[in-house]
């Protein structure tokens, strides 16, 4: 089982105007970070099959019991897709260029030394960048 913080960290990604709701349109702006495109119809679907309440939005709760009953494979490809927004294209790993240039891109402004220190906490084969299996325990 994934802890819920992963959850809420990928929530508060989503959630671009922080209101603690998720709409169709951030859903689609964040598929669209990781080079996907969802259509609005798509979007809405998705959004309907988590929104519990009815009132067209998805809340953290709604969102953790949503991601709770999608299983393991649904957790992998959330996990690959969260992954995807930070590795260097084409390259299948998060370099330390690549963390300082999502991060910026999420508001936070941290130095290639910083996005490197953050990255050896997690290199368990001491390669310098992490791989989506040393992404998946630091995210689990």
């Amino acid at each position: 089982m994934i802890n819920c913080s992963i959850y809420e960290r990928i929530f508060k990604r989503f959630d671009e105007d922080g209101d603690g709701k998720l709409s169709p349109s951030e859903l689609r702006r964040c598929v669209e970070t990781i080079g996907e495109e969802l259509l609005m119809k798509e979007a809405q679907e998705v959004m309907e099959s988590m929104d519990s309440d009815g009132n067209g939005l998805v809340g953290l709760e709604e969102f953790v019991g949503w991601m709770e009953r999608e299983g393991e494979e649904r957790k992998m490809e959330v996990l690959r897709e969260a992954f995807r927004m930070y590795e260097m294209e084409g390259s299948e790993c998060i370099t330390p260029k690549s963390l300082k240039r999502m991060l910026s891109r999420l508001g936070e402004s941290r130095s290639v030394e910083e996005c490197s220190v953050m990255i050896r906490q997690f290199d368990v084969n001491g390669d310098g960048v992490l791989s989506f299996d040393e992404f998946k325990l630091m995210m689990l």
